[in-house]
């Protein structure tokens, strides 16, 4: 299943991209290379990206420019070398893994 816009009636076609296939939380995805990981997590229907760890309520895309840092992720294949990205400016490879949680850090 896909929620990406496809035929818009004003938009242009996106240029072709390669497909990148990576892991969120364990689960297996496809997006676009370059495309912006919360981005290809809204076309696979993602829409919780971390839970609040003040009051343990889910976060997602908010404004997507990177300026609330709703959307931010661990990046990394363990969680010792992981790196906290925005979902919505790290941009996507084949091969990524993501994570909500770090340990115990949201």
């Amino acid at each position: 299943m896909t929620e990406r816009i496809e035929n818009h009636p004003v938009l242009p076609e996106p240029p072709a991209a390669d497909e990148a296939n990576f892991t969120f939380n364990g689960e297996s995805y496809t997006g676009r290379t370059g495309e912006p990981i919360a981005a290809a997590l809204l076309a696979a229907g993602v829409r919780e990206l971390r839970t609040s760890p003040v009051a343990g309520e889910p976060r997602g895309l908010y404004c997507g420019i990177g300026h609330c840092y709703e959307c931010r992720l661990w990046l990394g294949p363990n969680e010792e070398t992981a790196e906290r990205v925005r979902g919505c400016q790290a941009p996507l490879s084949d091969g990524d893994t993501y994570r909500s949680t770090r340990g115990s850090d949201s």
